[in-house]
């Protein structure tokens, strides 16, 4: 009888970035550790610098690491956003006055900043969704345990919201969906789309990505009852930071 074939050994690049993968799944490196320099891999295993840099470009490029110029490579483990679709929207958690980002993290620290508010002129796409041309813009950036997620661009229609809550940086108790609501117009439908791409260069910056690292696109619109939509939301989240929950009834 024919035996199988003995795979091949995988590369000695391969083989050291497997180790310390498993070094870091595992919780013997941790977020924040710095991970063996070219110069200690080299010492270690016999191997070429180029060698040495190939292995840890393996987990740069797989998002478990970091590097930080002038001063290593460093584990980069984040315990995912669990974002769950239809909770983090559901009326009864904006409509009693908590943030959808309360729903998000569960009690772990977040903070938004990069908060700029302006009445523009809505881009074509934007303007057809919402029946107009001037729209209120609110971008901003949200962090989780220190760490940058997220990037939100919220757009409204400029008749609707102009001198309300929703122009300033503080919106009050459960957001812009509850002062949608103080308005008349309280959101009870979303239609939200997602893909993946790599990240624009202004967007790596922003969310502080490592090289290869993807990012999740989701555009979302909220609408009234009466089928009105009042919102274009753009969110570019870290891929390497989320999970992505939805729950469907058969």
């Amino acid at each position: 009888m024919q035996q199988s074939p003995v795979p091949p050994e995988p590369p000695i690049y391969r083989r050291i970035a497997d180790g310390l993968r498993e070094a870091i799944l595992s919780g013997e490196l941790r977020d924040g550790d710095r991970l063996p320099g070219e110069n200690a891999l080299m010492a270690q295993y016999g191997i070429a610098r180029a060698t040495a840099r190939q292995a840890l470009s393996v987990l740069i490029n797989e998002g478990l690491a970091v590097p930080k110029r002038g001063s290593g490579v460093y584990v980069r483990q984040f315990r995912p956003i669990r974002r769950h679709g239809s909770r983090r929207l559901s009326h009864d958690q904006w409509g009693q006055g908590q943030a959808i980002w309360d729903s998000d993290t569960r009690g772990r620290p977040y903070t938004v900043d990069d908060v700029n508010i302006d009445r523009e002129v809505a881009e074509d796409t934007v303007a057809r969704v919402l029946n107009s041309t001037e729209v209120w813009v609110r971008r901003r950036r949200y962090s989780v345990d220190g760490r940058p997620v997220q990037l939100s661009v919220s757009h409204f229609p400029a008749t609707l919201v102009d001198d309300t809550a929703i122009t300033q940086h503080d919106t009050g108790p459960g957001g812009v969906y509850a002062r949608l609501g103080d308005l008349g117009h309280t959101p009870v439908r979303f239609s939200e789309e997602v893909r993946a791409r790599m990240p624009h260069p202004h967007e790596t910056v922003q969310l502080d990505l490592p090289a290869g690292t993807p990012v999740i696109a989701i555009g979302r619109i909220a609408y009234t009852a009466s089928g009105l939509p009042v919102e274009v939301n753009e969110m570019i989240l870290d891929a390497a930071s989320y999970v992505l929950q939805y729950d469907f009834d058969s």
